[in-house]
């Protein structure tokens, strides 16, 4: 089986992006307490439910990063 190398730049690009989906599924919980006018103790007690929607979030922006990464991959080998 061949090993793979994952770099540090990598290794920080997905660090990065899970701390921006955390951050969006925390804004979007934060305007559901607003919206609906719940106690601010959810912010906390519903983290569990942001880290699942965060969990969510990160996995369908890999799926479309990876989709876009061979539909690259596809046309630029086509005009060789």
């Amino acid at each position: 089986m061949k090993d793979t190398i994952i770099t540090a730049k990598r290794k920080k690009t997905e660090i990065i992006t899970f701390i921006a989906c955390f951050l969006l599924a925390n804004i979007v919980n934060l305007y559901a307490i607003i919206h609906y006018k719940t106690p601010m103790k959810e912010l906390f007690t519903q983290l569990g439910y942001v880290l699942l929607f965060t969990i969510g979030l990160y996995v369908g922006w890999s799926i479309l990063r990876i989709v876009f990464y061979y539909a690259k991959r596809l046309f630029t080998k086509q005009k060789r």
